[in-house]
C-alpha cells in the first residue's frame, strides 16, 4: 500500500528539520562506538571501584574480555507489573556466568503508579517522572562499565524514559526486558458488581478491597 501523500510530505519535513541534530548525534554514537568498550580506558582505580562488589566476578571483571552487561531496573513493591523484577537481576548474573559474560546492577529508576495517585497530589508527577527515569538510567549508565545494557520496566511512562536513555548510549546495544504475562484476576464485572455492592452498604470495605486488590 503506497504510503499517504500527507504523511510522506509530513516525513520529509521531519527530516529535513532534523537533519543537524539527527547528523551530530548519528556522530557521536559513531565515534563512541568507534572507541570500543570504554571500561577498557578506565584508570585502575577507576575500576577497582567498580567491580569491589562484585565477589566471584571480580577475576573476569578484572581481565576486560568477558562482555560486561549493564542493568537498568524500576523495580519497585508498589507496582504489581514491576514486582517480579526483584528476581530477575540474579537471574540475569547467573546466565551471564553460563555464557562466559558478567552482570551489574548499573542503577535504579523510580516508576510510580497511576493506580496509588490517581486523584491525590502526586499525580502531577505522573508525566514528569519520565524525564527523572531518563536521567536516572543515564546516571546509571555514565559509569561507562557496559558492553551491552538490559532495562527492566513496563509501563507508559517508564518505558519512555528508559528508551531517551537507551538513544543516548546508542552506541551499546539495548535489549529491553518485560516482566512476563500477568496471571488474570477479577473480571471487571465482578470488580464493579461489588463497588455497586459497597456503594448500597451490602458489603463493607473488607470486601471492596479484596476485590479491588484481585
Amino acid at each position: 500500500m503506497p504510503l499517504s501523500p500527507k504523511i510522506a510530505e509530513v516525513t520529509d519535513r521531519i527530516v529535513a528539520r532534523s537533519a543537524a541534530t539527527r547528523g551530530a548525534y548519528l556522530d557521536r554514537m559513531r565515534r563512541a562506538a568507534e572507541d570500543g568498550p570504554a571500561r577498557a580506558h578506565l584508570t585502575c582505580g577507576n575500576q577497582a571501584h567498580a567491580y569491589a562488589a562484585m565477589a566471584g566476578d571480580q577475576g573476569r571483571l578484572a581481565e576486560g574480555r568477558a562482555p560486561n552487561l549493564g542493568i537498568i531496573t524500576a523495580y519497585n513493591d508498589m507496582l504489581s507489573a514491576h514486582q517480579p523484577f526483584e528476581r530477575f537481576p540474579g537471574l540475569i548474573r547467573d546466565a551471564a556466568r553460563e555464557n562466559g559474560a558478567t552482570a551489574q546492577v548499573a542503577g535504579g529508576v523510580p516508576a510510580m503508579c497511576d493506580g496509588v495517585t490517581q486523584g491525590q497530589p502526586g499525580m502531577e508527577l505522573s508525566l514528569f517522572s519520565r524525564d527523572v527515569i531518563a536521567l536516572a538510567a543515564g546516571v546509571g549508565l555514565s559509569h561507562n562499565c557496559f558492553d551491552a545494557a538490559l532495562y527492566l520496566g513496563v509501563c507508559d511512562k517508564i518505558v519512555p524514559g528508559l528508551i531517551i536513555a537507551a538513544a543516548t548510549f546508542g552506541h551499546i546495544p539495548a535489549v529491553f526486558v518485560p516482566a512476563g504475562p500477568m496471571t488474570s484476576g477479577l473480571p471487571n464485572d465482578q470488580k464493579a458488581k461489588v463497588r455497586q455492592q459497597f456503594a448500597t452498604g451490602e458489603v463493607g470495605r473488607d470486601k471492596l478491597m479484596e476485590a479491588e486488590m484481585a
